[in-house]
This record gives structure tokens, sequence and C-alpha cells, in this order.
């Protein structure tokens, strides 16, 4: 695929490949932080989901990036193979940007890489309950035990989040959402939560650590003296916008 379109579009505009696949189609091959570096107009990603999170965590803010499907249930891929040269024709003059909120994670005041989807704190200890304390805005929002919580953007409300019993959120609006992981109590409900809210989980219990998963590809483990805080990142992810009305029609069909 990667070839194919390469080829059919070198003579229309610049193209640029990842040195790993450039190398294989004998082209010249350029990284996604040089083409960061060099503002190129938007970016191709051939693969699923996990190929776009990987592409967006390698540029501190990200270019338009368009996902061409070759995975399986994907929400953040817009274009099937099938109509890959149509589109990407029809994007070459001009195009539209959908900015999506990232989220910023802060370890003991250090940055871990900021999340599209989700940051999800679970236990480290297969079936192993952990206890926490949510803070939101400096106030008490819940005391969780739990496996662990998802804390994901409107945009993630569709991946991770959603199969622990999230709700559905429109990617337009600007919210945060909060999903415990099987909680052992019943009361213990999904959040929406503006935006703006600026987010601490406190461990509870010594001698018992946690993960902290961001976007299923950074994993970092954390003790009860860590301090994480998680709130709205500097910059958005960028998607090249195809179609009017995406959203409602990719969850129909991707849940159908």
């Amino acid at each position: 695929m990667v070839g194919m379109l390469a080829g059919r579009f070198q003579s229309k505009a610049d193209i640029f490949v990842e040195p790993e696949v450039a190398q294989q189609l004998g082209l010249k091959g350029l990284s996604v932080e040089e083409m960061e570096r060099q503002k190129v107009d938007f970016i191709v990603s051939v693969g699923g989901d996990g190929t776009i999170l990987r592409t967006i965590h390698k540029m501190n803010d990200p270019l338009p990036i368009l996902g061409i499907n070759m995975g399986t249930l994907g929400f953040l891929v817009d274009v099937e193979p099938k109509d890959a040269v149509k589109t990407i024709e029809q994007l070459i003059p001009g195009f539209e940007v959908d900015e999506r909120s990232r989220l910023k994670v802060l370890l003991n005041g250090k940055c871990l890489p900021p999340a599209i989807n989700e940051v999800a704190l679970m236990t480290a200890s297969p079936a192993k309950m952990i206890e926490f304390e949510i803070h939101v805005d400096g106030s008490l929002m819940e005391d969780f035990r739990a496996d662990g919580v998802i804390i994901a953007t409107s945009t993630g409300s569709t991946a991770y989040a959603m199969s622990a019993g999230g709700p559905i959120v429109d990617p337009r609006v600007d919210a945060i959402v909060l999903v415990p992981m099987a909680p052992f109590k019943l009361s213990s409900r999904p959040w929406v939560m503006p935006g703006d809210s600026i987010i601490e989980v406190k461990l509870k219990l010594p001698l018992k650590d946690a993960l902290v998963v961001v976007d299923g590809q950074n994993m970092t483990t954390i003790s009860i003296s860590d301090s994480l805080i998680i709130g709205k990142a500097d910059t958005p992810a960028r998607f090249v916008r195809v179609g009017k009305d995406g959203f409602f029609e990719k969850v129909k069909s991707k849940l159908a």
C-alpha cells in the first residue's frame, strides 16, 4: 500500500517515507520527527489505531494525520484501502483539520508522553485490587477500590474506556471521561468532567504498586509516594477531516 501510494503521487507532491519502509522501497527516508520539523502538509498513516498513536507520540506539536485502515476496529482511521487514492487526490489541493485535545501527564512533576486516547492506572499485580483517591480541581471526587481507572479524552471514549463501560462522547465535546475498572463498590460509576479539569490520582495502600499506561504505548510503575496529575495538554492531536458525518457514521459502522 505505501509503495503504491508513493508511486502514484510522486509526480503531484513531495512524498516522504519513514526510513524503515523507504529502505524496502528504494526511496529516501525521512523520520516522523524530521517531517514535523519540515512542517509537511499531512502524514498518511497506513495501519490501525496503534500505528496512528505511535506516530503522534513521536511529535511534540502533531501534524495532521490521515489514517488508512489496514487494521480491524479502528476509530482513528478514516479511510478504507479501496478509497485511499481517491481520498488523497481530493486532499492535495487543500483540506480541513480536526483538532482533538490530548492529556498532559505529570509524574512527580516530570512529563510523560501526552495521551491521545487515555491514561490507564491499573494494578501491577494480577487479580489484586488497588485503592486510590481521585481529586478534581483540588476537591476529593471519589475513593476507589478497583482493578484500576481509565482517564480518557473524548476521542479516547471509544477506545479502552468504552470497553470498560464508559460513555461514547462526541470528539467535538471538550471533556475528560473517568471510568473505574471493575470497582468494588457498585456506586462507583463513570464520570464526564470539563476538559480543563485538573485530576490528581493518589494511591492509598503502601507496598502496592500500580502501572500508569499512556495510550497502550508507554508504561511506568508508581507507588504510594508518587504524584500523578493529569490535565489538558498544550498542543492537540490533529486529523485530516474526511467527510461531514464521519463520527456518527463511524460509530454505527464499527459497532454494528
